[in-house]
């Protein structure tokens, strides 16, 4: 039961931590990107690179990489590259720990399941040396005592692998947020270069 309760201890933490680093990462995608391609449309990439600045997160950063080549006036392979390298980049900070969420799951399951066969044995090897009256008694307890095991690993075992497919499911629509705005903007620098001007 111990083990257990640690393990709920540390995904409760763990969602925690993933809750409040999503705030962090989550930028209004539409409002972001129409505020920028607007910018990039009228030319001003100063403004543009200012703008993500104010708003650190995986998608602007990965959009600065891209604008910084930009203003540099480097070819159009570079600036993609760039957005590329920095989406990568990203990419880790985005998933963070979310893939423990599904470990923990499997690991408060398995000590449940451990402490279910321990209990069981246990009681059995009670039973055997016990006094014949006390016999039913012993083997109910035990048998509660091994079942209690396996409900509560399951009860910290669901909630975990429930929170992990969230997670990944934010993880996923970040990710794709910012392969999609990068193609946009490399498609919007390609089409304005000649007004671009830092």
């Amino acid at each position: 039961m111990f083990f257990i309760a640690a393990v709920g201890i540390l995904v409760v933490a763990l969602i925690i931590e993933r809750f409040l680093a999503f705030q962090r990462m989550t930028l209004d995608k539409q409002s972001f990107t129409d505020t920028l391609f607007g910018m990039i449309l009228r030319g001003d990439l100063r403004q543009a690179i200012s703008f993500c600045d104010q708003r650190p997160a995986p998608l602007s950063n990965a959009l600065k990489a891209g604008l910084v080549q930009a203003a540099n006036k480097r070819p159009d392979e570079e600036i993609q590259v760039a957005m590329d390298s920095a989406v990568l980049r990203e990419t880790p900070k985005i998933e963070g720990w979310t893939g423990f969420l599904a470990v923990f799951g499997n690991v408060a399951t398995l000590i449940g399941l451990l402490g279910t066969i321990v209990g069981l044995i246990t009681s059995f090897g009670a039973v055997e040396k016990a006094d014949p009256a006390q016999k039913a008694e012993m083997l109910s307890l035990g048998i509660s005592h091994a079942l209690n095991c396996t409900a509560f690993g399951l009860s910290i075992a669901i909630p975990s692998l429930i929170f992990y497919g969230y997670f990944q499911v934010r993880s996923n629509r970040l990710s794709n947020d910012m392969v999609e705005s990068s193609m946009t903007l490399m498609n919007l620098v390609v089409a304005n270069r000649d007004k671009l001007k830092f």
